[in-house]
């Protein structure tokens, strides 16, 4: 909302040049435009000189405005001064931009928390130029966010009114990643009500928490910490496939990346066999699996396995070639 004062400053001169034109109009009979030319030189403090006789009420009227004119010019002056010293120009600036990105945004993600989870996630996101909005009640933990994909709100994300101003409706995804299971819970169940279709993705710390946030709406629930004592489990008894799998999703690595693939209803891969797409022979790449639409996981699925809309591939290979079967499998009037 525009500050009061400096909302003041910018009405008061109207108010002032309003009310001399009308105030020299009744009292001397001017003409409008020889009032409002009287009143402007009058408050601007140039005074060149009485276009037409005056009264001593017309002389007094005139003292008046121009004692009102030259407080308009010291409290402007001063409250810009202020404004700006204190950075309030800076924060409102700041504000209307953030308000500009926000409405713009659409298909983004909205991370609830900027912790160390949250933090992570922004990053990835980020480097995936997937756009987001990060939510979180500290100003100061969003001083760091810099990045050209994301916008920082200062806001509760337990409040309707902040998950509606960061963009709900248009969201494509929504991340619950504070570090209170109960926070995460009740963030959860606004979101899935304010978005019946938004695949929402909910950390938990507590097991009980897990089944708490599935049945609230969650679409999929991640524990850190067990994530964690898995990944070290599996480095001791499985290294070598720890080192394959953290190559394969490793951010950067272009020799060899793993992704996933949804078919859309105009897809020109779905109605093919996997042998017709040419992912294999043409792009070299590896399809480990097909999710297909009614949730059937088809894994090291056979070349003659057809494809449908709804279908997610899961695939292997360099990320150049990842780059054109996802071309591909977009609809030509899509595709450019």
């Amino acid at each position: 909302m525009f500050p009061h004062r400096l909302l003041l400053i910018s009405v008061l001169p109207a108010i002032l040049v309003l009310a001399g034109t009308c105030g020299f109009r009744l009292i001397e009979g001017w003409p409008w435009f020889d009032a409002l030319y009287m009143t402007v030189t009058t408050l601007t403090t140039i005074g060149f000189e009485e276009i037409h006789s005056m009264s001593n009420a017309g002389r007094t009227f005139t003292m008046v405005l121009a004692m009102g004119g030259v407080f308009t010019i010291f409290f402007s002056t001063a409250e810009v001064m202020r404004a700006y010293a204190t950075g309030e120009l800076k924060r409102l600036w700041e504000k209307r931009s953030m308000k500009k990105q926000l409405d713009a945004l659409t298909n983004h993600v909205i991370i609830c928390g900027y912790g160390r989870v949250g933090r992570l996630v922004a990053q990835e996101f980020s480097h995936a130029k997937v756009p987001f909005v990060v939510i979180d009640r500290e100003e100061d933990e969003l001083r760091d966010l810099e990045t050209v994909h994301g916008v920082a709100l200062v806001g509760d994300a337990t409040s309707d009114e902040i998950l509606k101003k960061a963009g709900i409706d248009r969201a494509r995804a929504f991340v619950a990643a504070l570090s209170s299971d109960a926070d995460n819970l009740f963030i959860t169940m606004s979101a899935r009500l304010l978005n019946e279709k938004l695949p929402i993705v909910a950390r938990a710390d507590e097991e009980t928490a897990a089944r708490k946030l599935e049945r609230a709406g969650a679409t999929r629930v991640v524990s850190p910490y067990l994530l964690g004592g898995t990944r070290v489990a599996q480095a001791v008894l499985r290294p070598t496939v720890i080192d394959f799998i953290e190559v394969a999703t490793r951010r950067g690595h272009l020799e060899l990346q793993i992704e996933e693939l949804a078919l859309a209803a105009s897809s020109p891969l779905a109605g093919r066999t996997i042998d017709e797409t040419h992912l294999h022979d043409g792009l070299g790449i590896i399809v480990v699996a097909v999710k297909k639409a009614d949730g059937q996981t088809l894994y090291n699925p056979r070349r003659d396995v057809r494809l449908s809309k709804g279908d997610t591939l899961v695939m292997l290979g360099p990320r150049e070639q990842l780059d054109r079967a996802e071309a591909s499998a977009r609809a030509p009037e899509n595709a450019k």
